[in-house]
């Protein structure tokens, strides 16, 4: 392990703005004691020389790096709070580990299926628009985080010191059989949706389901919906067969936006090669992720920087540098604990295979603010060319978003 380095390339304007600071705690809201933003485990950055930090600091001052999967609140700190922390419907978002992670734009997915703030059973339309709803209301009260909604707010907040929130979803549950949902949330600001998380939805089956079907009639309608909208469609979770369905259905690119290679790793929750062939066909991006037990190999059975950089390798190999990028799939709190708390809910049962390593945290890939600064060090240490880390650390995501966004 090394020192934290002080200085830290694309640090953000930032003014100290905590969540919800405009309210009272204890009479507007319950106040929970929540993790630590930053140095909740030991610091971790990828060794390299004095040099190499140099150009890495070059890169992310200069060069858009762009996360294409993140949750960026912070967990209560005692996960026994969890269930009645996530009813009261209210996330703490960490601006200030943010403000220091290097990040110009980051997908934003909210509370997601732990979204439960009538239902233990996450995905509930009121849910989901409540939380949404919430966390705008929070990032309005501040300057440092923008809603993007257009790719011109993209590019506006590098040069102004900012971080762009692209809102996402992993599912489109929430829709049930109403297509002009899909509006509703366009409108609230959601820019890019997956099709169906671990249990088979309305448009088509998860990752988790014994049996694929494919994408269903309704499904494909949805996908032509969001084409219309300019909503980036996502097939992370979707079992392989809706996965397949879903690109040849799709008029534009479509995204893995955070998963792995299941030629390295065989479990569901990974992608096989002929649906990561398929999707940069189509134009679209894989986006290796991070988040505990899911990108190890049987070369590095523990979860880390290196197993996770070779899912990135074996899949840019596979398809070609312009189809790759990064969604590590990271919060702010214990994430090992979160998996086993909702081990029955996500997606994550079929990665405790035999021969894994457990670890109680990804050593360097620990939380949002940690990723990108070692990712980039990986990146220059191994020799890849500015142009390749350029692309692979937010244009070839850039280039999806500009074939699929509104105009």
């Amino acid at each position: 392990m090394t020192q934290r380095i002080e200085k830290q390339g694309n640090k953000k304007n930032y003014d100290g703005y905590k969540s919800f600071q405009y309210l009272e705690a204890g009479t507007d809201y319950k106040e929970y004691k929540l993790s630590k933003e930053n140095d909740r485990v030991a610091p971790y950055e990828y060794p390299v020389s004095a040099a190499e930090e140099e150009q890495v600091q070059t890169i992310m001052e200069e060069d858009y790096m762009v996360s294409m999967h993140e949750h960026t609140f912070i967990m209560p700190d005692n996960l026994q709070e969890f269930y009645e922390f996530r009813r009261q419907g209210r996330d703490w978002t960490a601006f200030e580990a943010l403000s220091q992670s290097g990040l110009d734009v980051i997908f934003e997915n909210f509370m997601d299926g732990t979204a439960m703030v009538t239902s233990q059973a996450g995905w509930k339309w009121s849910d989901v628009i409540h939380d949404i709803g919430i966390r705008f209301s929070d990032i309005a009260h501040q300057d440092m985080v923008i809603k993007a909604e257009r790719i011109a707010d993209l590019y506006r907040a590098k040069k102004e010191k900012k971080i762009a929130f692209v809102g996402a979803l992993e599912s489109s549950t929430m829709i049930e059989n109403e297509l002009d949902r899909l509006d509703v949330l366009y409108g609230f600001g959601i820019r890019t949706m997956g099709i169906v998380y671990s249990e088979a939805n309305s448009l088509g089956a998860g990752l988790r389901e014994p049996n694929d079907g494919g994408l269903t009639v309704f499904g494909k309608q949805a996908v032509q919906r969001m084409n219309k909208l300019g909503i980036t469609i996502d097939v992370s979770h979707a079992g392989d067969q809706t996965s397949l369905d879903t690109i040849e259905t799709s008029e534009k690119p479509v995204t893995i936006n955070h998963a792995g290679a299941r030629g390295l790793w065989d479990t569901k929750r990974m992608k096989p090669d002929d649906v990561i062939v398929a999707c940069a066909a189509k134009g679209g991006v894989i986006a290796i992720e991070a988040a505990p037990h899911s990108t190890i190999t049987h070369n590095h059975p523990k979860h880390n920087i290196e197993s996770f950089m070779e899912h990135f390798e074996y899949t840019a190999n596979l398809v070609g540098i312009n189809h790759v990028a990064f969604g590590p799939d990271t919060l702010f709190g214990d994430h090992v604990g979160t998996h086993e708390l909702l081990s029955g809910k996500l997606s994550i049962k079929s990665a405790q295979m035999a021969g894994m390593q457990r670890v109680e945290y990804v050593e360097g890939l620990e939380n949002p603010a940690e990723c990108f600064p070692n990712i980039i060090r990986w990146l220059v240490k191994k020799g890849y060319s500015r142009e390749d880390i350029r692309k692979v650390a937010g244009g070839n995501i850039f280039r999806v978003l500009e074939e699929t966004w509104a105009k």
